[in-house]
C-alpha cells in the first residue's frame, strides 16, 4: 500500500483493483498505514492515490447483505482517521472518485485531480444517500445548492465542472503525482494549516428560493422515493446543524434506509446486472472486433428504434427497407422522436441535427457491405428472417457480425442460412429500443467468443444492459412472460374472491 517516499512525501495507493472498493480488508490497511505514516519523522506529508486508472469507486457493494460491510474498522472509522492525521493528506484523483471514493477524498485535507476525472454520489441510484460524510462535506465545499443537484440525482460530474470548483485546491490536465507532490512540498515549505471541509460554513444556495422549493416537492405525497426526501433532510441538518451533529443525523437516515425493502430491491438489481455480465466459458483475452459502422435491416417500429440506438451512440447507421413508403415512415418516426426530444428539452437541436445525420437511408443491400455490424429487424418469420441472412451472407464483408433482432425463433436455424454462422448471434431489443436498457445477446451454438464479447462490449456503448442466453423458447424475457402472467391472475383473481 505504500509505494515509496519521495523527498518527505509518502504516497499511499489505494491497492484494490479494478475499483479500488473500500472493503474492509482496505479500511484495516489504510488506517494502519496513516497511523504509521504520522509515526515516521522522516515522512511530512502523505499522498493518497489509487492503483490503476480509478481512485476508488466506493464501497464494495458484494460486501453488502453481508457482515463484513459494518464490520470494523468502519468507513467512519477510516474518515476520522484521515482527518486527524498529522500530516497533511492529498487526495490524488484520477478516473473515478464516486460514493464512499469521493467522501474520503473529502475528509482529506486537500484535493487535487485530473481535470476529466468523473465526480459521483450515486448512492441514490441504490434507494440510499451517502452515509460517510457526503450531504455533509459536499456543500461546505461547493454549496447547498450544486451539492443537492449532484446528491439528489447522483450522476457524475467532470473535475474540472464549473460547479466543483470549491472542492479542489487543483485541476490539471495531466501529471497527477507531480503536481500532488508540488503541493505537498509547497504546504510544508510555506507552513500552511490543514484545511478541512468540516471546519468550513455551508454556503447558501444562489436561489434563496431554491432549498424551500426542494422541501415542498419533497413533501408532496409520492413525489419521490425515500431516498430523495432523506437527503434533502441531510442537506438541511448540514445547514442547520453543527457538523458532527449532522454527521450523526446522516448515518441514521443512511441505517433506515439502507434496511428498507426499496434499497434492497436496488442493491439486488445492481448485483444482478453485474453477475449477468460474467459469462461463462468466454475467454477473458477474447478478441474484440471494431465497430465503425451499423447497419439495420427493417425500418419498423423496432428498427427505427434500433438505428436511433446506434446513432446515439454516435454509430453511423444504415436503415434498410425494401420499398420506399415503409423506409419514409420509418425514418418520420425517427423524425418525430428527436423533435420531441427537443421540444422537451432533452436534447439540442444541434444534437438532434446530428444524430438524424448519422441514420442513412437505403434500397439497397449493397450500401450494407462496409457493416460492421448489421442487424435484422423484420417480422417475426423463419422464412423471412432467413431469406434477410442469405442475403446479408452474400453482400456482407468478412468479419461483419450478423445479428437478429428475433424474440422468439431458434437462432441456430436463422445462423444455417449463412456460410458463416460463428458470426451469426442474436441482440433482442425491447420496445422502445431507443429507451429500453435491456439487451438479450443470444449465443447460437457457432456464435464465436470474439463475436460474443464484441457484441456484449457494443451493448455498453449502446447505453444497454447485456445479458447472455442461450437458443431456447422465447430466451429470457419472453419465457418469463407465462409464469409472470399466471401469477398476476394469481393476484387478480384473489383480489375478486373474497372468500379465496
Amino acid at each position: 500500500m505504500l509505494k515509496e517516499i519521495l523527498d518527505g512525501v509518502a504516497i499511499v495507493e489505494l491497492g484494490n483493483p479494478p475499483m479500488n472498493s473500500l472493503n474492509v480488508a482496505l479500511r484495516r490497511r489504510l488506517i494502519e498505514m496513516i497511523r504509521r505514516m504520522d509515526s515516521m519523522p522522516e515522512v511530512s506529508a502523505i499522498v493518497l492515490v489509487g492503483a490503476g486508472d480509478v481512485f476508488s469507486a466506493g464501497a464494495d457493494i458484494s460486501e453488502f447483505d453481508t457482515k463484513q460491510a459494518f464490520s470494523e474498522p468502519s468507513i467512519h472509522a477510516v474518515m476520522a482517521a484521515v482527518e486527524a492525521s498529522a500530516k497533511p493528506v492529498i487526495a490524488g484523483i484520477a478516473g473515478l472518485a464516486m460514493g464512499g471514493g469521493l467522501e474520503l477524498a473529502m475528509a482529506a485535507h486537500y484535493r487535487v485531480a485530473i481535470a476529466g476525472s468523473r465526480i459521483a454520489l450515486p448512492e441514490i441510484k441504490l434507494g440510499l444517500i451517502p452515509g460517510a460524510g457526503g450531504t455533509q462535506r459536499l456543500p461546505r465545499a461547493i454549496g447547498l445548492e450544486a451539492a443537492a443537484r449532484m446528491i439528489c440525482s447522483g450522476d457524475p460530474v467532470r473535475a474540472d465542472a464549473p460547479s466543483l470548483a470549491g472542492l479542489f485546491d487543483l485541476v490539471v490536465e495531466q501529471n497527477l503525482l507531480e503536481a500532488c507532490l508540488g503541493l505537498a512540498h509547497r504546504i510544508v515549505r510555506e507552513g500552511m494549516k490543514a484545511s478541512l471541509l468540516r471546519d468550513r460554513a455551508v454556503l447558501a444556495p444562489e436561489s434563496p428560493q431554491f432549498m424551500q422549493e426542494l422541501e415542498q416537492r419533497a413533501g408532496s405525497k409520492g413525489q419521490w422515493p425515500p431516498a430523495v426526501n432523506a437527503c434533502i433532510a441531510c442537506l438541511r441538518a448540514a445547514a442547520a446543524l453543527p457538523v458532527d451533529a449532522g454527521l450523526a443525523f446522516e448515518r441514521e437516515a443512511f441505517m433506515k434506509l439502507f434496511d428498507s425493502p426499496a434499497s434492497s430491491a436496488l442493491r439486488h438489481a445492481f448485483l444482478a446486472e453485474r453477475t449477468a455480465a460474467k459469462i461463462a466459458g468466454l475467454p477473458a483475452q477474447a478478441e474484440i472486433r471494431q465497430i465503425r459502422a451499423a447497419a439495420v435491416v427493417g425500418a419498423g417500429t423496432m428498427g427505427a428504434g434500433i438505428a436511433m440506438t446506434f446513432a446515439n451512440a454516435g454509430i453511423p447507421v444504415r436503415l434498410l427497407e425494401m420499398k420506399s413508403d415503409a423506409l419514409e415512415r420509418g425514418l418520420a418516426v425517427i423524425r418525430a422522436n428527436y423533435e420531441g426530444s427537443v421540444r422537451r428539452g432533452k436534447l439540442s437541436q444541434e444534437d438532434c441535427d446530428k444524430r438524424l445525420a448519422l441514420i442513412q437511408p437505403t434500397l439497397s443491400y449493397e450500401e450494407l457491405r462496409d457493416a460492421d455490424v448489421v442487424v435484422e429487424a423484420v417480422y417475426e418469420d423463419m422464412d423471412a428472417k432467413a431469406g434477410v441472412f442469405r442475403q446479408l451472407d452474400i453482400v456482407c464483408k468478412p468479419g461483419a457480425i450478423l445479428a437478429s433482432n428475433t424474440s422468439t425463433l431458434d437462432l441456430d436455424k436463422i445462423a444455417a442460412a449463412t456460410a458463416r454462422p460463428a458470426d451469426v448471434v442474436g441482440m433482442h431489443f425491447f420496445v422502445p429500443a431507443n429507451v429500453m436498457p435491456l439487451l438479450e445477446v443470444v449465443r447460437a451454438r457457432e456464435t464465436s467468443p470474439e463475436v460474443l464479447a464484441t457484441v456484449m462490449k457494443l451493448a455498453k456503448r449502446l447505453k444497454k444492459t447485456g445479458v447472455v442466453s442461450g437458443v431456447c423458447d422465447g430466451f429470457i424475457g419472453n419465457r418469463m412472460i407465462d409464469p409472470y402472467l399466471r401469477q398476476a391472475y394469481f393476484y387478480w383473481k384473489k383480489g375478486r374472491c373474497p372468500s379465496r
